[in-house]
């Protein structure tokens, strides 16, 4: 078979086709890389009332002190009006709030201006969600991978599934049926997202191998990088010699990062943390270094007397962990293999065969989300809607 063009790959929108927008929060303080700063942020807000709680909250058009709205589909939190509310802060969650930043989040639907509660009813531990990053041949993956709740605001998210339990692939009917006939071998669900990672271009187009041994490597370094960025199970480790350490203790506060190449050194203020390769630190998405935006999420200075500015007096051990699994992971990333001379000649499945298999177009039905309500939630005021 001859070999196709790069234009006959079919786009991620058509292979997942429901898609979501991504979580609007509207205000940045229930958010954060510190559990209990968050909780001090909710005892603050609710030490205050009236005008003075409406100040600290940062109300928006969304939401209002005085906003009615339900509970986040799976998460227990007041319904009560905040103009009101007296209860304990929501239990904080671990969402994905930046690309490869892992943070905490307040999962009350009061506090965030467009929290996509369809995404939130499918989100458990068999779920992984994809992001796109925006990012092009230059600025990093096209994709990111977790299994948390997607909050990282830079493109649209595609859940694995469109049901809990892992059920209902979020892929073009008919897909998997063609993928069986041509490679020989029924793929699961998370082995054709491992191949779409692994495979991805910065258009989003997806090109698919009609070779079952390229398909086969390609799904094994998808695999791989599906681990690396969901960060689940054994945690990445690099061999001996290679692993990162803190050379000198990082300080209370730091305030700067910097990079040493001849040192392979990472400087934060005079701490300092080695080796860590120059393509680590160089690791971006969307023009932004992943390990200087980590950073300065952490570190940013924050307006005086704002909910913001509770955080951490010092920096926790919790985060020099964080770090140094975080080189880890973008040190292995950047090893990975890709598969663009493999693909360049290899003989695919192209958008037309997939026309005329009636996978394409998709359904309109397959790009709404699916009904998934077993149970009642609870609405404004603690009332439950009929449904």
């Amino acid at each position: 078979m001859p070999s196709v063009t790069h234009d006959d790959a079919p786009p991620l929108a058509d292979l997942m086709p429901w898609s979501v927008a991504p979580p609007r929060p509207g205000r940045a303080w229930p958010t954060g890389p510190d559990p209990a700063a968050l909780r001090a942020r909710w005892d603050a807000l609710l030490a205050r009332e009236g005008a003075a709680r409406e100040a600290l909250f940062g109300p928006s058009r969304a939401r209002t002190l005085r906003s009615a709205v339900p509970q986040l589909p799976g998460r227990a939190a007041g319904t009560e009006r905040l103009a009101h509310a007296a209860g304990p802060c929501a239990e904080p969650v671990r969402v994905l709030a930046a690309p490869f930043d892992e943070q905490w989040l307040i999962p009350d639907h009061r506090l965030l201006d467009a929290a996509r509660p369809e995404l939130w009813r499918v989100a458990d531990a068999r779920q992984v969600f994809t992001v796109e990053t925006g990012a092009d041949a230059a600025g990093g993956p096209p994709l990111l991978a977790t299994t948390l709740f997607p909050l990282a605001r830079t493109g649209r998210v595609r859940p694995l599934f469109r049901r809990p339990g892992g059920a209902e692939p979020n892929l073009a009917p008919g897909l998997l049926d063609v993928l069986a006939d041509r490679l020989g071998v029924r793929p699961a669900p998370l082995d054709v997202l491992a191949w779409i990672v692994a495979a991805v271009r910065p258009g989003l187009s997806v090109p698919l191998p009609a070779d079952a041994g390229l398909w086969s490597r390609g799904v094994a370094s998808g695999h791989r990088a599906l681990w690396l960025m969901r960060r689940d199970g054994e945690r990445p480790r690099l061999p001996g010699g290679r692993r990162p350490y803190v050379r000198a203790p990082l300080p209370a506060r730091p305030e700067t990062i910097g990079y040493d190449p001849e040192e392979e050194a990472l400087h934060l203020d005079e701490g300092r943390v080695s080796p860590v390769p120059a393509a680590a630190w160089a690791y971006e998405v969307g023009g932004a270094r992943v390990l200087e935006a980590w950073f300065a999420a952490r570190t940013a200075p924050a307006e005086p007397g704002t909910l913001a500015a509770i955080r951490p007096a010092h920096w926790p051990q919790s985060w020099t962990s964080e770090l140094l699994e975080l080189i880890t992971v973008l040190t292995l990333l950047t090893e990975l293999e890709p598969l663009g001379p493999e693909l360049a000649e290899a003989p695919r499945i192209t958008a037309a065969e997939l026309r005329a298999a009636g996978v394409l177009p998709v359904p309109d039905a397959a790009r709404r989300p699916a009904s998934v309500l077993d149970h009642l939630e609870e609405g404004p005021d603690g009332q439950f809607a009929l449904l």
